[in-house]
């Protein structure tokens, strides 16, 4: 069983789906005790940055995501479920993220040829061969769509990057915790395949 956090932010059918269609599945809940039971957390989510910190707080769900983490279970944030780990965000003025990793979440600062948001599908260059990416090439294209991006402090937890007007950090990964800025679940085969990759991650303490 895979747990799904609700906090009212984005496509949370469609990365259920996407789950179920890799023969696991997969549950969307908002409820604290459910979240602390899970044995594998997803944070998905698309939309703004203090809205979502705004819901994440109104149901309580921020310490028990962060004591997920810890516990050495594994957990993948998604687009903006990857922003929020950090420190702050600085959409719509700076906001306090959930703090799990150090470092801030930027929009894009561009050349006027480029348009913001980036969306499409765009190649990863793997920094780290983690397992999330077993059987996953380096170059293989994800579907983007933000407008964000995150700045880790500490740039030993970037694990792909991708470019769009210069590099930016397109996952992270520490330990038992993985987070994309890509949706795999709109990525199709290859976001199947990380999604299963996810799936069979053991735990780690």
């Amino acid at each position: 069983m895979i747990t799904i956090v609700d906090y009212q932010m984005g496509n949370l059918r469609s990365v259920q789906k996407a789950i179920e269609k890799i023969g696991s599945s997969a549950e969307i809940t908002d409820s604290a005790a459910r979240i602390s039971a899970a044995r594998r957390l997803v944070l998905p989510g698309v939309g703004g940055f203090p809205e979502a910190m705004a819901e994440l707080r109104r149901r309580d769900l921020i310490q028990p995501i962060r004591d997920y983490i810890a516990s050495g279970r594994p957990f993948l944030g998604i687009c903006l479920g990857l922003q929020l780990l950090f420190e702050t965000g600085e959409e719509g003025g700076e906001h306090e993220g959930m703090g799990v990793l150090p470092g801030r979440c930027v929009r894009f600062r561009l050349p006027h040829e480029y348009k913001v948001p980036h969306m499409g599908w765009n190649s990863l260059q793997i920094v780290q061969r983690e397992p999330l990416f077993v059987g996953i090439p380096d170059g293989t294209y994800f579907y983007f769509v933000h407008s964000y991006h995150v700045e880790p402090s500490d740039r030993s937890i970037i694990a792909a990057t991708s470019d769009y007007g210069g590099p930016f950090c397109a996952a992270i990964a520490r330990k038992n915790l993985f987070a994309v800025q890509f949706h795999p679940e709109k990525s199709q085969a290859v976001g199947q395949r990380l999604l299963a990759n996810f799936a069979a991650l053991p735990e780690t303490n």
